[in-house]
């Protein structure tokens, strides 16, 4: 049995979709849909056989549709995926799932009605370098964790519709989430617009997590270096995850540092030093192997998976409502230059 899908809206990401979901042994690509008639034309060109239709109308009243995919812009991602989830289609939705909270409650609320699976495409879930400093951080081998900051940085593309903040920001709430295991206490934004009136192009986000954690995630079009990199600073270990890097995307270093004389047994040892009370250590360098496989094909597979095995995946719609909640508080934050406290902050 293979899940049909309409692949809706051709832009930017929504050709890797059409490309994922082609290729995909239980998937079936039905239908291709912009209301770009050059994107359309363009994208369908590579599909013969697959209808293209700028009509969405079309797609979600076509009964042989299962599932919707949904790449387009963030305003529109509630109707489109409200209007899916009624006409009993399951949808995957590229982040944000909305753009409130209200919004993205309805939507899970929706698809819980029509027993539909609704999930968001946030995609470093599904990234192997994610999922290995997932398993180092529930393992105990980074110790206590400290803090966690985050970098997203390129000159373009400089978006109109949203900031920074709802562009980039999604991937690295959705990450640090998923490593933690629950959302944040409260979240501090600040953001600077220089290119556009009222439209960020740099964000610098603070959220407070139980237990002391902090997380810091900056985010920027408007910047001369592309980075992508995360760092979990923890009592006994560090990790750093760079996804831009075609080798060594995690590495674990073995560094910490501690109140003298409650580790004596690190005097002397190679990389140690003991200065003003505090033991500083630095040990091996560890690179780990990672399983070699595109994220967003991994991504695609659960989304069809959950369909036909009835499964809950890791990014489903209460996950995304939690990156939203986020995202709303933090555009407050921006807007009132105080702290917003978040409700719910242990679940995640």
């Amino acid at each position: 049995m293979a899940v049909s899908v309409a692949v809706v809206g051709l832009g930017y990401w929504g050709p890797n979709l059409a490309r994922t979901f082609a290729r995909l042994p239980r998937a079936n690509l039905r239908v291709l849909c912009d209301a770009n008639p050059a994107r359309l034309a363009g994208t369908a060109r590579d599909y013969p056989g697959v209808q293209a239709t700028p009509d969405y109308n079309q797609v979600i009243g076509d009964s042989s549709i299962d599932a919707v995919v949904l790449a387009t812009p963030a305003g529109t991602h509630y109707d489109l995926a409200l209007a899916a989830l009624q006409a009993g289609k399951h949808v995957l939705v590229e982040k944000p799932l909305a753009k409130t909270v209200a919004q993205a409650e309805v939507l899970i609320r929706v698809a819980k009605m029509h027993q539909r699976v609704l999930m968001v495409g946030h995609v470093f879930l599904y990234n192997p370098g994610v999922r290995k400093v997932k398993e180092l951080i529930d393992s105990g081998a980074l110790g206590r964790i400290y803090y966690i900051y985050a970098q997203r940085l390129n000159l373009g593309i400089i978006r109109q519709d949203v900031n920074a903040l709802w562009n980039f920001a999604p991937h690295d709430i959705s990450v640090i989430n998923y490593w933690l295991g629950y959302a944040p206490l409260s979240v501090t934004a600040r953001g600077y617009a220089y290119v556009q009136p009222g439209v960020e192009d740099v964000v610098f986000l603070t959220m407070e997590y139980p237990g002391g954690i902090a997380a810091n995630v900056h985010v920027s079009w408007l910047d001369p270096h592309k980075v992508r990199r995360m760092t979990v600073v923890g009592s006994e270990k560090m990790v750093e995850f760079d996804d831009l890097r075609t080798e060594a995307r995690v590495v674990v270093y073995t560094k910490r540092a501690v109140m003298s004389a409650s580790v004596p047994s690190l005097e002397g040892q190679r990389g140690s030093g003991i200065e003003n009370g505090i033991a500083t250590y630095a040990g091996d360098v560890v690179i780990p192997r990672l399983p070699v496989e595109e994220p967003l094909k991994v991504e695609c597979r659960e989304f069809v998976e959950s369909i036909l095995e009835g499964k809950t995946p890791v990014s489903d719609g209460e996950e995304g409502l939690r990156v939203v909640r986020v995202l709303e508080a933090a555009e407050k934050s921006l807007r009132t230059m105080a702290p917003v406290a978040l409700r719910d902050p242990t679940q995640a």
